[in-house]
């Protein structure tokens, strides 16, 4: 045997240990992402969820104009992210199958921490 150490099963510092069973990447129940994928803002953060705002451009057949809406979404915010993700941070989001009442999505990345 050579001297190395094994180090299988075990965390170094510079990973990140999660304990979700929901993570889309580290979780034993891995959420599996389908559908679409959304980009928007962080305007609400509780633990394990976030909410997330982003505008969008609509043609108004009537006044032959173009207007805004914005559409908030829920979704899941894994441990292993719950530090990086802060309110007002551009975070990326994708669809999953249901995992509550209202949350549909779950976090993929972050984009752009707030300016």
């Amino acid at each position: 045997m050579t001297g190395k150490k094994k180090t299988e099963g075990k965390a170094t510092s510079k990973e990140k240990v999660c304990n979700d069973r929901l993570c889309p990447f580290h979780g034993d129940k891995k959420l599996k992402l389908r559908g679409r994928i959304f980009e928007g803002e962080v305007i609400r953060k509780f633990h394990g969820r976030v909410t997330i705002q982003f505008e969008r451009v609509l043609y108004n057949r009537k006044f032959e104009r173009y207007e805004k809406r914005k559409t908030k979404l829920h979704a899941r915010l894994p441990d292993c992210m719950e530090n990086e993700a802060q309110i007002g941070d551009l975070i990326q989001i994708g669809e999953t199958r249901p995992i509550s009442k209202t949350i549909h999505f779950v976090v993929i990345k972050l984009v752009r921490k707030k300016a």
